[in-house]
C-alpha cells in the first residue's frame, strides 16, 4: 500500500513538473506579448488625446480592419468565443488571429473606438498557447489546458490581477463547472505573466477604494439591492450588445460598409456629447467614478458607444467597458440607496462584471485585486459586500452572457443539469 501510494505521488509530481515548465514558458511568452500590447495601447491612448483630430480617421480605420479580416477569410470573426470553443472542443486557434487582433485593437484605440483590451489579451494568449501546443505535439486535453494558461498569462500581464486571471480561464467556459485540473498551470502562468510585467515596468491596475460602511443588516440590504440592480443591468448590457450586432449586420451586410458606418456614428455621438470620455477604454472615467464623481448618465452613453463600436467590426473587448458601465452606474445609484458613491462604484464594477461573465469567484478576486488597499479591507470584512453583490448579480442575470459560446451547465436557480448555451 505504501509503495502504491508512493508511485501515485511520484506520478503526480512528474505531471506537476511538466506543467510547471509548460506554464512558466507560456507565461513568459504570452506575458511578454501582453506587455508589448499594453505599451502599444498606452501609446495609442496618449497619441489620441494629444491629437484629437485622429477621431475623423475612425471610419477609415474600420474599413482597414474589415479588409484585413476579409483577406485572411475571417469575415465572421467570433472573437473571444473562438477561444472558448478551443478550450471546450479543442478547436485550433488560427495562427493569424494573434497578430490580427493585435493590430486591429491598436487601430480601434488609436482612432477613438469605444472598446476594451481584454478580448484581445485572451485571444492573443489563446493563440500563442494553441500554436505552442501544436508545435509541442501535446495531446488534446493538454492543449486545452495550455490555451487556458495562455489566456491567464496575457490577462494577468495586462491588468495586473493574477488571481482573477487564473480563475477567469477556469470559470468562463462552462458555467457551474470549474476546470480544477488546470488550476495549477493557470495559476503559475498567471503569476509568471504578472511578475514579468512588473519587471518590465508595467504597473498593475489599481483603483481607489473609499466610503465602505460598517457591516450591518442595513448595509447588507443596501448592497444587496445594488447587486440586484447590477444583475438587471447585466441583462440590459448583454442584450444591447447582441441586438446591436444583429441590427448592424441587417442594415449593413457588407463588413467594410458596416465598419465605415459605425465609425461615422461614433464621430457623430462624440460631437453630440461634447466630450471624448466615451472614446477608447475610458479608464480615466472609471477612476473618477471610484473616487465618487461621475455624471449620472455616463453608464448609458458608454454602453451605446461600445455596442456600436464592437458591432461595427472594430476590435478590443467588452470587459473594460463593463468596468466603466458598472462603476459609473454604481456611483450614480449608490446615493439613492444611502451608500457612498465611491463605494457604490466599486460594488457596481465588480457585480456587473459578474453578471455579464457568469464568473462569481473571478469577480470576487477581481474586486479584491483591483481596488487599492485590498489586503487591509479583507480584515474588516468589506470583502463580504463584494461577495454578496456578486452572488445576487450572478443569480439574477439569468442565462445572459457576453459570450455566446459559454455553456450554462447547471441552473443558477436550483441543483439541475441544463447544459444550454448562454443567451
Amino acid at each position: 500500500m505504501i509503495l502504491q501510494n508512493a508511485k501515485k505521488w511520484y506520478h503526480a509530481f512528474l505531471i506537476f513538473l511538466k506543467w510547471l515548465l509548460l506554464a512558466v514558458l507560456t507565461g513568459l511568452v504570452a506575458g511578454g506579448v501582453g506587455v508589448v500590447f499594453h505599451s502599444l495601447l498606452e501609446w495609442c491612448g496618449e497619441f489620441r488625446e494629444s491629437h484629437p483630430a485622429v477621431l475623423w480617421g475612425l471610419p477609415f480605420a474600420g474599413v482597414l480592419i474589415a479588409w484585413l479580416y476579409h483577406v485572411i477569410g475571417k469575415d465572421r470573426d467570433r472573437g473571444t468565443n473562438m477561444v472558448i470553443t478551443a478550450v471546450r472542443s479543442n478547436e485550433p486557434v488560427p495562427p493569424a488571429t494573434g497578430p490580427l487582433i493585435f493590430v486591429s485593437t491598436a487601430l480601434t484605440h488609436l482612432f477613438g473606438g469605444s472598446a476594451g483590451r481584454e478580448g484581445a489579451a485572451l485571444q492573443l494568449g489563446g493563440c500563442i498557447a494553441s500554436v505552442g501546443g501544436g508545435l509541442l505535439k501535446l495531446d488534446e486535453k493538454d492543449q486545452r489546458v495550455l490555451v487556458m494558461c495562455g489566456m491567464s498569462a496575457a490577462f494577468a500581464a495586462l491588468f495586473g490581477t493574477p488571481a482573477a486571471a487564473a480563475f477567469f480561464s477556469l470559470e468562463m467556459v462552462s458555467v457551474g463547472v470549474m476546470y480544477y485540473a488546470a488550476i495549477v498551470p493557470c495559476t503559475i502562468a498567471a503569476l509568471t505573466g504578472y511578475l514579468l510585467a512588473g519587471v518590465l515596468g508595467v504597473e498593475p491596475t489599481a483603483l481607489p477604494y473609499a466610503g465602505a460602511p460598517e457591516i450591518s443588516l442595513v448595509t447588507m440590504l443596501q448592497v444587496g439591492v445594488l447587486g440586484l440592480l447590477c444583475g438587471l443591468l447585466s441583462i440590459l448590457f448583454c442584450s444591447t450588445m447582441h441586438h446591436t450586432a444583429g441590427w448592424m449586420k441587417r442594415f449593413f451586410p457588407n463588413t467594410m460598409v458596416r465598419a465605415a458606418a459605425g465609425g461615422c456614428m461614433i464621430i457623430l455621438l462624440t460631437l453630440l456629447c461634447g466630450t471624448r470620455d466615451y472614446n477608447g477604454a475610458g479608464m480615466n472615467v472609471i477612476i473618477q467614478a471610484a473616487s465618487g464623481t461621475v455624471v449620472p448618465w455616463a453608464f448609458v452613453l458608454k454602453l451605446i458607444f461600445t455596442a456600436i463600436t464592437l458591432s461595427s467590426g472594430f476590435k478590443g473587448g467588452e470587459i473594460v467597458p463593463t468596468f466603466f458601465v458598472g462603476a459609473t452606474f454604481g456611483c450614480a445609484v449608490a446615493p439613492l440607496l444611502g451608500l457612498d458613491p465611491a463605494f457604490g462604484a466599486a460594488i457596481g464594477l465588480t457585480a456587473l462584471f459578474c453578471g455579464v461573465t457568469n464568473c462569481p469567484v473571478t469577480s470576487l478576486l477581481l474586486g479584491l485585486e483591483l481596488f487599492a488597499g485590498s489586503v487591509s479591507y479583507v480584515g474588516n470584512s468589506s470583502f463580504l459586500f463584494f461577495l454578496l453583490a456578486c452572488a445576487i448579480s450572478y443569480m439574477l442575470s439569468g442565462n445572459f452572457s457576453l459570450y455566446g459560446e459559454q455553456i450554462i451547465v447547471y441552473s443558477k436557480l436550483k441543483a439541475e443539469y441544463i447544459n444550454v448555451k448562454a443567451d
